[in-house]
């Protein structure tokens, strides 16, 4: 495949890699929109060498302050050739935007919302040791970084070739709709160096905190893929329920949380065996999930609710929910666990809550239907997807700074 780039007059340092391109602007937007869908310390080092010694200076930046003691300013609006159903940031410096079928491409940004790479979503499978001949092309939709960046995952809703239709968001395991992949794409090269099998229209990925294992949450086979990163195979396919989406892991990386969004269902799911461990109700439609920082509670969006609930893990109980926006969908958190900020795709705005009484801090105005949402750690910027065509990127920085 090849990989679309801009030279762009810096340098970013990503993964293992130095990588040099350009900030590149293309007009046009869709207006297509979501059928039925009813992701900090900077060190700095100076090394100075004579003859007979060596010194090393090493400063590191203050420490933020919490998340929910600040307000979200806005910084810029990225366009182009897009229509993003997601965003997702490395912690290092590096965010992708998910194109989906509209668009069949991964666009790539440093911090600063400068374009430096366009990766299109064809392939010739036969090159990754799958028997179907010829160029494939997919429809990226989620993905997930490495814990060091070097790579992300990304998930296609549907394969578009010869053996392939597009995928639908009503359907069920019967009804003959073909399984994807998800593509393992190299962030020194920007190319797709691994392919893995998953169900039915893939949704929601995530990678554990070791990098040892990716995993899918499959839409249309009521399923979950567990693969193993290193040798591209498939461990456990994992029933979970109608419409499995999000995906949220423990801090130890032994256990992923499932949300049902055909139910009112979260599931936890043993990575290791595959298998179902608990269940818990936590109300109709959950979408997303993210999971606090200590690994005692965990958020969701509540689809059909319209609402945001905090689950107590030890418990089992949902101890608050609030009304957002219209139609939450999907939400991040901070690195220090004290806020979460929530997309509302029908009010066209953005919610940041406090953890801590999930009290509402802050609302505002995004593109025209934000979808897609991720918190950048390296430097404590928002990101938003907007699906009509544009990504919003905001700072949260001390009130009067």
């Amino acid at each position: 495949m090849t990989v679309s780039s801009t030279p762009a007059g810096r340098v970013l340092f990503a993964a293992t890699a130095s990588l040099l391109f350009t900030a590149a602007a293309c007009a046009g937007t869709s207006s297509s929109t979501v059928a039925g869908d009813l992701p900090e310390t900077s060190i700095e080092v100076d090394a100075t060498t004579t003859s007979t010694t060596a010194t090393t200076t090493t400063t590191t930046a203050p420490p933020r302050p919490p998340a929910d003691t600040l307000t979200m300013e806005k910084l810029t609006r990225i366009t182009g050739d897009i229509s993003p159903k997601s965003v997702v940031a490395s912690d290092d410096g590096v965010v992708t935007a998910q194109n989906m079928m509209y668009r069949h491409t991964v666009t790539a940004y440093d911090a600063d919302g400068n374009l430096i790479a366009t990766v299109p979503d064809s392939v010739t499978l036969s090159e990754f040791g799958i028997d179907k001949e010829g160029e494939y092309s997919g429809a990226p939709v989620e993905a997930a970084f490495m814990p060091g960046g070097e790579a992300v995952y990304v998930s296609n809703y549907s394969m578009y070739g010869p053996g392939f239709r597009e995928g639908s968001d009503k359907c069920s395991p019967s009804d003959g709709t073909p399984p994807s992949y998800l593509y393992r794409i190299s962030t020194e090269t920007w190319q797709v160096d691994q392919v893995i099998p998953t169900g039915a229209v893939p949704k929601y990925v995530a990678v554990t905190p070791d990098g040892s294992t990716v995993m899918a949450t499959n839409w249309c086979t009521y399923d979950m893929t567990i693969a193993d990163v290193e040798t591209g195979e498939v461990r456990h396919t994992v029933p979970i329920g109608r419409y499995p989406r999000g995906i949220a892991l423990s801090p130890d990386g032994a256990t992923a949380y499932v949300a049902i969004m055909g139910g009112s269902e979260v599931v936890a799911v043993d990575i290791a065996s595959g298998q179902v461990v608990r269940t818990l109700g936590v109300g109709l439609g959950p979408r997303h999930l993210v999971m606090g920082p200590e690994g005692r509670y965990l958020y969701v969006t509540l689809n059909k609710e319209g609402k945001v609930a905090k689950v107590d893990l030890d418990s089992g109980e949902v101890v608050a929910k609030v009304a957002t926006g219209t139609h939450p969908r999907s939400m991040d958190i901070s690195a220090d666990g004290t806020a979460l900020y929530v997309v509302n795709y029908s009010s066209d705005d953005v919610s940041k809550l406090a953890t801590s009484d999930m009290s509402i801090l802050q609302t505002v105005p995004a593109g025209h239907h934000p979808i897609g949402i991720s918190y950048d750690a390296s430097t404590g910027r928002i990101w938003v997807a907007n699906y009509s065509g544009s990504i919003d990127v905001w700072n949260d920085v001390e009130a009067n700074a």
